[in-house]
């Protein structure tokens, strides 16, 4: 038996260290990782039967689902989008998904859309709350504050002005007239110091760039980063849920309006501090208690409520992995 582990497509423009992160949380229960396999690509695979986690995003590739009969796969923090779902709950996908059920689901949503075709499923959580491998004792937390792609949803230079076709276009829709959106509605919430002292991290670099192997280092880099941090601010999941796992404070900004976006969250949101951003006006409330802005001083506890989830995914992965 093999064991495999997800790797990913880039799209033209950026990749997602996110994806990465996902994968890391897979790999911790692996006794090996014999052979990394696309996400987009599984119907492809050709190989010796391999075990594989099947947890995270799906998927770009419609019409490469679903999965090879050599993959035995674990379903479970599988989010299935709410745009590919109807392609993927073909006749031919359902039958596949029924095969392998039950399906763990990250969301609530996917859980609840894979129920409704009569498909065994439950919310699991996400795998990243697994990730506490990399917590580190609070006497090596240092004074690190770290924004995490906040508001990432809104317009930023790097994605208007890619090429001259985004260019055009977002001058002609007006889009590329909102720059200064972010900036704004974070100094509702932030204060202009901390604003100007954090370390801004980006998470989505351009693509085309990285090896796979890059990638993982990258991701590696990141959660050590994040464990010894003593505050981290993003709108990033896969920063906020490994930052629950590695006990640091946390606090999660949510300016999303789209349901592509909402969909993901529907469970998750609320094991997180967090900051509800209107996206249209910047007004915003806390569920925890914030006194004026975010500063330099503030002070976090996270509300625990992800470890009955998390000891639930150690589980279902260890049992999987030594069931050969």
């Amino acid at each position: 038996m093999k064991y495999g582990l997800l790797k990913y497509d880039e799209n033209k423009r950026f990749f997602n260290v996110g994806d990465n992160i996902q994968s890391l949380a897979a790999k911790q229960f692996l006794p090996q990782t014999d052979v990394l396999l696309n996400r987009e690509k599984l119907a492809e695979y050709k190989g010796e039967k391999t075990k594989l986690i099947m947890n995270g995003w799906f998927t770009h590739n419609i019409h490469n689902w679903v999965p090879s009969d050599a993959i035995d796969p674990l379903f479970v923090s599988f989010h299935m989008n709410n745009t590919a779902a109807p392609f993927m709950l073909s006749e031919k996908g359902i039958a596949y998904l029924k095969k392998h059920a039950p399906i763990g689901c990250r969301d609530k949503f996917t859980a609840d859309t894979l129920n409704a075709k009569g498909i065994d499923a439950y919310f699991t959580g996400c795998l990243t709350l697994t990730l506490d491998s990399y917590k580190v004792e609070d006497t090596e937390r240092g004074d690190d504050i770290y924004i995490v792609d906040p508001l990432y949803s809104y317009p930023r230079p790097e994605k208007i002005f890619y090429n001259t076709k985004a260019t055009v276009r977002n001058l002609l829709n007006g889009t590329a007239f909102q720059l200064s959106k972010k900036k704004n509605h974070l100094e509702k919430f932030i204060s202009k110091d901390l604003l100007s002292s954090a370390e801004f991290i980006n998470q989505e670099p351009p693509s085309n760039t990285y090896s796979h192997e890059e990638k993982f280092e990258m991701a590696e880099t990141l959660l050590k980063k994040y464990a010894r941090a003593r505050l981290v601010i993003t709108s990033r999941i896969h920063c906020a849920l490994p930052c629950l796992a590695m006990g640091t404070p946390v606090i999660f900004v949510n300016g999303f309006d789209s349901f592509v976006d909402s969909c993901r969250f529907d469970g998750i949101l609320e094991l997180f501090n967090r900051i509800d951003v209107n996206s249209k006006t910047g007004d915003f409330s806390a569920n925890f208690d914030l006194k004026g802005k975010i500063d330099s001083n503030t002070v976090v506890k996270n509300l625990e409520r992800h470890h009955e989830m998390a000891n639930a995914l150690k589980e279902t992965c260890e049992k999987f992995i030594v069931n050969v």
